[in-house]
């Protein structure tokens, strides 16, 4: 059973160049934590909350250094490929204040993804999130598709020829 009923994942593979090279499609989709996390003013939420998307969760840190290379890239795909049907979450895992994070944001210039914070890592423990950053594909049925270790260009001509055969092809 291939992780994407509706896609061939030699397609996806094909798609792969530089560094989407690192980005490894499961054969089978993955559970996911259920764990909560929070925005920055306090509300709770889960991943099952994003379920019906196509999500690029990205877990970083203020203090990661690969995370501040790659975050306006994440702001960049965001800003253009963000809608109903597929959204950018951040996940600020560990130790990350708001005000620090508000700061990571306004000096890398982010102002269209979430503030959201894993402050005890329940969700990234879960997740055998190990270094930062990681980032992971969900499908619409909220499992992980794919994974991808340390940082990225995100807004590159091949994440996002992924991310829109994703889109188009279901992903689920």
């Amino acid at each position: 059973m291939l992780a994407l009923a509706d896609t061939d994942l030699d397609s996806l593979n094909a798609l792969r160049d530089g560094d989407m090279k690192k980005l490894v499609f499961h054969e089978t989709p993955k559970p996911v934590s259920q764990q909560a996390f929070s925005d920055v003013d306090g509300s709770t939420l889960t991943l099952a909350d994003f379920e019906g998307q196509i999500v690029l969760l990205n877990f970083w840190a203020t203090w990661c250094a690969p995370c501040r290379k790659e975050m306006p890239g994440l702001d960049r795909i965001q800003a253009e490929m963000g809608d109903d049907d597929f959204r950018v979450v951040t996940l600020a895992t560990g130790r990350n204040n708001p005000a620090g994070i508000e700061r990571f944001f306004a000096e890398n210039g982010i102002t269209h993804l979430p503030r959201y914070t894993d402050p005890k890592q329940a969700v990234a423990r879960e997740m055998s999130i190990l270094g930062l950053p990681i980032t992971v594909i969900l499908n619409r049925d909220g499992q992980e598709i794919a994974r991808l270790r340390g940082d990225a260009e995100w807004d590159s001509d091949s994440a996002r020829a992924i991310l829109t055969a994703l889109k188009s092809a279901g992903a689920g």
